[in-house]
């Protein structure tokens, strides 16, 4: 009997079915679907014959091939290719000319063969085993990640095997009598060799080595090995391997919680650089979720010496800070309190005359007044910090204080379009000093603040889609301070931009308190073109009744007039991007210069910037300062990219640090050379060069999300 299967796909399922034995037709499981373009078979007969567009759907495999001979007696499919055999998950399909396979699909054998792992890693052998359902063993083998094209068929690397066994339930490629080979040269031989396939996130085993060649520590290969400890913690473990006079190990351990997680990288390191033989860091950092709304989030972070970061490439903050802290963010209220400890790692900073311990709690909460409208915030902070040292003095003064603040602002619009603010604020300390000399006592400070603003937005738009918006901004304030002298501790700094020039305090923190009677005039124009381009401009001064004497000269807000402030920025979507904040007085004479570069193509990206600040001892500046850093990537063709990064220091006249890197990638190889110099001096570190090299194969484990190049073959 001849059915046209496309018009009757029903009866040749029918058929199928009846002609299947019981394991197949097992209840609990959904029987199989066969739809071809023609489907033989006859009445009392266990063979059924299906051809062309071949297509057979068992428990999430699907089968597609020229033709099918199903046998009911043998309960056996033998199947002509070109064949396609693709699991459930869809991440490991094969490829044959010819299968004998069992009904289910689990079982049998398929010949001139190739697997293909997650769209990665493909397997091609003369004869691929299947058995249980989870076992597929591969015969004379060669698996390969690269792409093999007919006019280029030596892939640029290679793992020829006599056997490759692919455990599915496990996700691992068992390779016996392994070579691994790099355009075709036989590199190493490895007897028995086990890796993670593609599908793999977490598995025991190497990960990616990296060469590294230092002038200090020597010349070493880092081996990460990475171990799992059940399915929510791991460990990494990276020695160093190589010649030299140092020896290091790093750690990295990770374990994620119901609630949170946890993060902690080490080393630990042994050389004679030092008095100290031992030398190391560790690196700690977690978050929990706690009951109504709350998060626990800490930080650990301690080394042996201050050199010994920098010194082996690891990440060298200026300050170490280790907290733990309890928070709670909503949309009207922020809660926080925890406590802190700081190192610095600054050359010729003393720990014990810093305040290096620090208490802290604040609760802010913002609501809409009843009688006045606008909006309205209130809070209350506690701050104590305390210094090792036992000196009576600045080098070893403890302060506490308490704090409360109540701020209002409500915006208008007036007749004419004019937007008008009014704010107030009202701020209250209590300060308490031990060893502070002259300053040791209790304190008690009120600064009350009071604001207007007037804005003007003056809009257009042309013909042509051409966007204008000009804005003048008159602010005029008033604050005053009752009380008397605090120490000064966190408003020794104070920066001066755009973004404060019409703040009612200027001061980074409430230690010190912006005093007295001023006008803050600016100017802001915006120009927005529909073809993707944007410049931008704002400039303000301020102007005070008298000079109070808070600001220093750094600062650019001392005396009567402050510096002009002149901020521009043009941008064209994500191809050009400049950016240029400066300060000067009426005599053009700058007090500071930051300029900011980043220039993207297709093929190329610069970033630079150039920062230029006049001295001010006060500041703890005694030196004026200007540096320039460079960032570029250039890619030389598909796949092969170079890059660069430069810093120098004018007022010295010398380069602070250098690098060059060149990296190819493609779909089966990340590599990447780079050599960096590090031109600084100071007690606890020396210049020095290094060379790093790292090589990645991929295909083996989840290593990366997309790839950045992937070929293809001409034809």
């Amino acid at each position: 009997m001849r059915f046209p299967a496309r018009h009757l796909a029903a009866a040749a399922l029918g058929a199928l079915v009846l002609a299947l034995p019981a394991r197949a037709q097992d209840a609990t499981q959904p029987p199989a679907t066969l739809i071809a373009d023609q489907i033989r078979f006859a009445q009392g007969e266990q063979v059924i014959r299906a051809e062309g567009g071949v297509e057979i759907f068992y428990q999430g495999a699907r089968l597609r091939a020229t033709s099918v001979v199903y046998d009911g007696a043998t309960d056996r499919v033998q199947v002509t290719g070109p064949i396609t055999l693709t699991e459930q998950t869809g991440r490991s399909i094969v490829f044959a000319e010819f299968a004998e396979l069992s009904a289910d699909l689990q079982d049998g054998v398929l010949r001139s063969a190739r697997l293909v792992l997650d769209r990665q890693l493909q397997i091609a052998a003369t004869e691929i085993e299947r058995s249980d359902g989870r076992y597929t063993q591969l015969y004379q083998g060669v698996a390969s990640s690269c792409e093999v094209c007919f006019d280029n068929p030596v892939p640029l690397w290679e793992i020829r095997a006599r056997r490759v066994v692919h455990d599915q339930l496990e996700r691992q490629l068992y390779f016996d009598g392994a070579s691994f080979r790099v355009m075709g040269l036989p590199i190493a031989y490895i007897p028995r060799m086990r890796l993670p396939d593609p599908t793999l996130e977490r598995a025991n085993g190497l990960l990616t080595p990296s060469l590294r060649v230092n002038d200090d520590t020597g010349t070493h290969l880092r081996l990460p090995y990475f171990i799992t400890l059940g399915r929510s913690a791991d460990v990494t473990l990276t020695p160093w391997i190589g010649i030299g006079d140092t020896s290091t190990v790093e750690l990295r351990y990770r374990q994620a919680f119901r609630t949170g997680e946890i993060l902690v990288d080490g080393a630990i390191s042994q050389d004679e650089m030092t008095d100290d033989h031992l030398r190391g860091f560790l690196f700690a950092e977690g978050e929990f979720a706690l009951s109504r709304g709350f998060t626990l989030d800490f930080a650990i972070q301690g080394t042996t010496d201050r050199g010994y970061l920098t010194t082996y490439g690891f990440e060298d903050p200026d300050v170490l800070e280790s907290y733990l802290r309890i928070s709670r963010a909503s949309r009207d209220e922020y809660i926080e309190f925890g406590a802190a400890s700081y190192a610095s790692q600054r050359d010729g900073d003393n720990n014990n005359t810093l305040p290096t311990q620090v208490l802290q709690a604040e609760i802010t909460r913002r609501f809409v007044p009843r009688y006045l409208g606008g909006i309205a915030t209130m809070g209350l902070e506690g701050l104590s910090y305390y210094r090792l040292s036992d000196m009576d003095g600045p080098e070893g003064r403890d302060v506490s204080r308490l704090s409360g603040f109540v701020d209002w602002r409500r915006d208008t619009v007036l007749p004419g379009g004019v937007l008008m603010a009014v704010e107030g604020s009202l701020y209250a300390d209590i300060y308490n000093t031990r060893q502070g000399a002259d300053l040791t006592g209790t304190e008690t400070r009120v600064a009350p603040f009071v604001g207007v603003e007037l804005r003007y937005p003056l809009a257009r738009t042309s013909a042509g889609g051409v966007t204008h918006l000009l804005e003048p901004v008159v602010q005029l304030a008033w604050s005053d301070l009752h009380g008397g002298e605090v120490p000064l501790e966190d408003s020794l700094i104070v920066e001066f931009d755009e973004a404060n020039l019409f703040a009612l305090d200027r001061f980074p923190g409430g230690d010190r308190r912006e005093t007295g009677l001023r006008a803050n005039v600016g100017l802001g124009y915006t120009r927005t073109d529909p073809l993707g381009w944007s410049l931008g401009v704002a400039a303000g001064v301020v102007l005070r009744r008298q000079n109070e004497g808070q600001f220093t000269p750094g600062s650019g807000l001392d005396g009567i007039q402050s510096d002009f402030l002149l901020a521009t920025h043009f941008s064209q979507g994500d191809r050009w991007r400049v950016i240029n904040r400066a300060l000067f007085d009426s005599g053009f004479s700058f007090t500071s210069n930051e300029l900011s570069l980043a220039w993207m193509g297709e093929r190329h990206a610069v970033e630079t910037t150039y920062t230029w600040l006049q001295a001010d001892p006060a500041e703890g500046r005694p030196l004026e300062m200007a540096e320039w850093a460079v960032d570029t990537d250039y890619e030389i063709s598909q796949g092969w990219v170079a890059s660069a990064d430069w810093r120098y220091d004018f007022v010295d006249d010398a380069a602070t640090r250098a690098g060059l890197a060149l990296a190819y990638t493609n779909e089966c190889v990340d590599m990447e050379f780079s050599v960096s110099r590090r031109y600084t001096t100071s007690t606890t570190v020396t210049p020095a060069t290094e060379f790093g090299l790292t090589v990645s194969l991929n295909g083996f484990g989840a290593q990366r999300s997309g790839r950045s190049h992937t070929r293809s073959c001409l034809r």
